[in-house]
């Protein structure tokens, strides 16, 4: 299938792609698998599967130090994988991309090695609705250097409220502002330009957490004219293992290595080590390599589909799901951003989300259920847990009504 990014998935297109998963033909408890849980981790196309084992089998080698054939084939794989990601997310250069491990290894390393070249005096400005891999290392740092760690809230409906973060912008102080781009909760899409422009109006550099955002939607950083931006290569239908970190080269030349060891030095002698320049020096040690490759297959993918293809079938699934998912008694939906992905949390009247979840899977459906790695939000919501049902470019109208339907059948058990 190759959808143009003009088209709207159509059921021919839907049900080619979803052969294209070849977990997706699997029972659960003798019932199909309706896999719901995307937000958590996407599934793989054959083409990432079968292209890293390829790689594993024919060209493996470690990169960037050996002068065999097999290292120069694999080194070109690895940094041709970077330039794919360059070339998917608009950077201005290729050594503006870092690979990590995932987007908490990117954050860390921008709380770590930017964070150290803020003052106490500073602050760090993030929001209610961030995941805990975009909350805890500005604690961290916090309580490492003595900077100011300010929080801006949401509204009631779950999105940003603008008018408290340019109060919390207004004086001046807030050396960085590091906030989602996608609620993995609440689905809510944060108007990144607009915040971005606030942050530099203050004085201040922005990080955008696109764990969730960049899966749905095509990121261009260029126009964002955002400082970092993070993502998951897992997320995005590649492996586990692989993140990226975009920053601007002036800032990554700015800031001190995250971690010691091979790869990342130009020299190194018993009184001192120079350190190699960007990307390097920010990749000690034996990387992803397989991994990585895997990531530029991924996003081979999902162009080979279109965004706008992509787009357009999460919006009316999501439009969907908030249709039926209400009608079930007892169902609340979380949240009424103004603009949210294709995520949907929900509660149910005397049915704990444990137990909902618990109870979807003996049907064969997978959700995710808890705090999300959210739960400063939870408690801003007053709540402890929630279910969550998230889509991807694979799921289809009658995976979430056989959820709505099942969720009937749960709910008449508890009442």
């Amino acid at each position: 299938m190759s959808a143009s990014d003009t088209d709207v998935l159509s059921q021919a297109d839907l049900s080619h792609l979803r052969a294209q998963f070849p977990i997706l033909s699997q029972t659960v408890h003798g019932k199909p698998l309706v896999f719901l849980d995307s937000a958590a981790s996407a599934q793989k196309p054959d083409v990432v599967i079968d292209g890293m084992a390829e790689m594993m089998r024919t060209q493996y080698a470690n990169i960037h130090r050996g002068l065999h054939w097999m290292s120069e084939r694999s080194t070109e794989a690895y940094e041709a994988a970077r330039t794919r990601v360059a070339e998917f997310l608009g950077a201005a250069a290729r050594e503006e991309i870092v690979f990590t491990r995932n987007s908490t290894e990117a954050i860390n390393l921008v709380a770590y090695s930017y964070g150290s070249l803020l003052r106490p005096g500073q602050a760090v400005l993030i929001s209610e609705m961030e995941h805990h891999a975009n909350l805890v290392p500005w604690q961290m740092l916090r309580d490492r250097i003595g900077i100011e760690l300010r929080v801006a809230p949401i509204t009631d409906d779950g999105d940003l409220d603008l008018d408290a973060y340019g109060a919390l912008l207004a004086d001046g102080k807030v050396g960085l502002v590091a906030i989602t781009h996608m609620s993995n909760v609440l689905g809510t899409v944060t108007p990144a330009e607009r915040l971005v422009a606030m942050a530099h109006e203050a004085g201040a550099r922005i990080l955008l957490d696109g764990s969730q955002a960049v899966v749905h939607r095509r990121v261009n950083v260029q126009d964002l004219k955002a400082d970092f931006y993070t993502f998951t290569g897992h997320k995005l239908y590649g492996p586990t293992g692989i993140g990226v970190l975009w920053a601007r080269r002036e800032l990554l030349d700015a800031m001190p290595p995250f971690m010691g060891g091979g790869d990342m030095i130009s020299s190194v002698t018993f009184e001192k080590s120079v350190w190699a320049p960007v990307p390097a020096k920010f990749e000690a040690g034996t990387p992803a390599i397989v991994e990585a490759v895997g990531l530029g297959i991924a996003i081979d993918w999902v162009e080979s589909i279109g965004f706008d293809a992509i787009g357009a079938h999460e919006a009316a699934l999501t439009k969907h799901a908030l249709r039926v998912l209400p009608e079930v008694p007892g169902l609340s939906v979380v949240g009424k951003p103004r603009e949210r992905g294709g995520v949907v949390s929900f509660t149910m009247d005397d049915v704990h989300p444990h137990d909902i979840a618990t109870l979807l899977d003996r049907n064969g459906i997978a959700v995710r259920a808890g705090h999300h790695c959210a739960e400063p939000l939870m408690r801003r919501l007053g709540l402890t847990a929630t279910a969550r049902a998230s889509f991807a470019a694979y799921t289809t109208e009658h995976e979430i009504d056989v959820l709505a339907e099942t969720l009937r059948r749960i709910r008449q058990f508890f009442v």
